[in-house]
């Protein structure tokens, strides 16, 4: 089993993070039903931790339905959350789901497939979840009258980021590589996107688009094709950390806590067909984080860089402009990456012991 998926409830600081600063926001969800895809991953069971959390402190009689392929798996997982009382789960895939029966005011759509290892293998599979799986769901909020629907999408959508841009805005009109079989997690993103544009203006649902980039936090994966947690993995093996490129692409990185702030805000508050990036603007190097991830707690431990950079060649970026989310939200990463880090570090370590 995977150190994310050990029985271990999100920290009381972390939730008290994200209660302090959508305190005012539960309130639209008071005795409100709320539909998830995508619950019981990453995005999903922080998300499902602060609602069990805010509902628990206001008192807001707020329940919400959690699409999932095997809820009995997610028991297994997160007893603490499968046996709250304001979560109930409904068996189904979300290319075919059967509609649940009731009223729903919002949807959060956050089921989606980023394995870089089934982008390689399998595209078409990769592209029909993402494409169908949006289309199901936002019939499902047609059918069901929700009032708000967000769309958890990717920075993947603006294709290679170019390499005198330092923040890829969101009205930046790039786009992933049509030709190159790997682009089909982007160009599946893409289309979601057009979905919740097309549903939004012939069906009158309000739909929100959150294009998310890269983020550290407990529960994420220390065993995929995420360098952070990857690094973090090795960190807590002893070391040495290692970079299996060159180390020169850029990325940024937020906290997960910070994540489900600006995911509701987004939600509740932001406009209606309305993109915003979430992410960092911190740009660090992935050989720099390497080394700050190595040597910033005790003890430290080594870092080997496998690849060697081509110094005709300008690195890689892909970190985000978050001015639109800034100005119109008022969102931040209030969470330092250092303190992201040994957040996350802490979790998984405790997971263990």
């Amino acid at each position: 089993m995977d150190k994310a998926d050990r029985r271990t409830p999100l920290p009381r600081r972390d939730l008290d993070h994200v209660l302090e600063h959508t305190r005012d926001l539960w309130e639209e969800l008071r005795g409100q039903r709320v539909f998830i895809t995508g619950g019981t991953g990453f995005f999903g069971r922080w998300l499902l931790e602060s609602l069990v959390w805010a509902n628990d402190r206001l008192h807001l009689d707020v329940s919400a339905l959690v699409l999932s392929r095997n809820p009995d798996a997610f028991r297994e997982k997160a007893p603490h959350l499968a046996d709250h009382s304001a979560i109930q789960f409904h068996p189904g895939n979300v290319r075919s789901f059967s509609f649940p029966t009731g009223s729903f005011s919002h949807i959060i759509h956050a089921a989606t497939e980023s394995s870089v290892k089934l982008n390689a293998d399998e595209p078409l599979a990769v592209f029909d979840t993402i494409v169908d799986g949006t289309r199901r769901t936002l019939e499902f909020a047609r059918h069901s009258g929700v009032r708000k629907f967000l769309l958890t999408s990717s920075g993947a959508v603006y294709g290679r980021q170019p390499p005198g841009m330092p923040h890829v805005p969101e009205d930046y009109p790039g786009a992933p590589d049509p030709t190159d079989s790997r682009s089909a997690y982007g160009e599946g993103k893409r289309a979601a996107e057009t979905l919740c544009t097309l549903f939004s203006k012939q069906h009158g649902i309000a739909t929100r688009v959150a294009r998310c980039f890269a983020f550290v936090g407990p529960y994420l994966p220390l065993d995929v094709h995420f360098a952070i947690g990857n690094f973090i993995r090795d960190r807590l093996n002893g070391g040495p950390i290692v970079v299996q490129g060159d180390g020169t692409p850029h990325r940024s990185y937020l906290y997960a806590a910070d994540l489900v702030i600006w995911l509701l805000a987004i939600l509740l508050r932001g406009q209606n067909g309305r993109i915003y990036n979430v992410g960092s603007e911190e740009s660090i190097s992935i050989e720099r984080l390497a080394h700050m991830i190595g040597a910033g707690f005790s003890p430290e431990v080594g870092v080997v860089v496998r690849g060697k950079p081509d110094p005709g060649k300008a690195p890689e970026r892909y970190v985000p402009s978050t001015a639109r989310a800034r100005q119109e939200l008022g969102l931040l990463p209030w969470i330092s990456l250092s303190d992201a880090i040994g957040r996350t570090i802490a979790f998984h370590g405790a997971a263990v012991r």
